[in-house]
Order: structure tokens, then C-alpha cells, then sequence
């Protein structure tokens, strides 16, 4: 049997697999709308459904989209349980000094042009563009039609439009 490009060896370890991808996965997070804090917590989550199932992991014709399909399900899981607002605080936490302070500022602007965009929109253009899944595998992630993924793609770019400052 030939296993697709990018699939995993059937033999590929779970902590293997953690140590390869949970930044990105944690970041996937981030994206979709998590705060990091939050994020970890929910992939923490994720990678613990997934290590119960491992063999069936390694199995899909495409892990990483069985793997982002269990992300977005707890993450969904996650916000049908907690509040959201703000809380306010009388100091900011401090800036981390090691960061680019432009690539700082491009990463909120995306973040805050996410957010302005409905959870599905967001999902989509994040598996899509981000975890660069393919409208199958991201179809298969959200559960949804091949299709739908086209269309919601199509309209979140439109809605995403807007919010990208054009180049100077």
C-alpha cells in the first residue's frame, strides 16, 4: 500500500509527532482565536485524545487533519464552556524583548483581522493558509463538504479584504 506525500510512517511515535508539530498546533490555536495561555491548555487537550487513539492517527490518510479536526472540535468544546470578556487590569505584562517589534505588530493586526471575521471564516483560512491544508483535508478537519471549504475560503478572503492594509 502507498501512503500519500506527508503522511506519517505507520510506525511514527506520539511523542515524535508532539515534538514536530505541537508549536504549530498551538499556534493554529492562537489563530483561531485562543489566547496562548488557552491554547496550550486546548492542545494539551487535543494531543491527549489523540494519544488514546494513536493507532487510528497514524492510520488517516492525512494525520495532521485528523489531528487539526480533534484541535478544532476541543477548542469548540472549550468556548461552549467559558465566558469570554475582559477582564480589566491596572498593569500591562510586559512587552518579551526578543520578539521583532514589527513582526509583533503584523502578528496583532492578523489576529485582530481574524477576530473580525465569524468562527468559521476564521477556521478555514487558518487550516487553509496557516496549517497549509489542502480543501480536502481541511474539509475533513471541519467536517464539512469539500465545497463549503471553496466557498467559506472565497467569502472570508472577501470579508478579510478590508482589513489588509495594501501595500505601499
Amino acid at each position: 500500500m502507498t501512503r500519500r506525500p506527508g503522511a506519517l510512517p505507520i510506525n511514527m511515535d506520539f511523542t515524535t509527532y508532539v515534538a514536530a508539530r505541537r508549536t504549530r498546533l498551538v499556534r493554529t490555536a492562537v489563530l483561531l482565536g485562543c489566547p496562548r495561555a488557552d491554547a496550550e491548555d486546548v492542545v494539551q487537550t487535543a494531543l491527549l485524545k489523540c494519544y488514546r487513539s494513536w493507532r487510528r492517527v497514524v492510520r488517516a490518510d492525512h494525520p495532521d487533519a485528523y489531528v487539526h479536526r480533534v484541535l478544532v472540535t476541543t477548542l469548540a468544546d472549550a468556548r461552549a464552556r467559558r465566558w469570554h470578556g475582559e477582564l480589566p487590569t491596572e498593569t500591562l505584562p510586559e512587552a518579551d524583548h526578543d520578539s521583532d517589534a514589527d513582526g509583533w505588530a503584523v502578528g496583532i493586526a492578523v489576529r485582530r483581522a481574524l477576530a473580525e471575521l465569524s468562527p468559521e471564516h476564521r477556521e478555514v483560512l487558518v487550516l487553509r493558509f496557516y496549517a497549509d491544508l489542502s480543501e480536502r483535508d481541511t474539509a475533513a478537519a471541519l467536517g464539512v463538504a469539500p465545497g463549503t471549504v471553496k466557498s467559506r475560503t472565497s467569502r472570508a478572503l472577501a470579508a478579510l479584504a478590508p482589513h489588509v492594509e495594501a501595500p505601499r
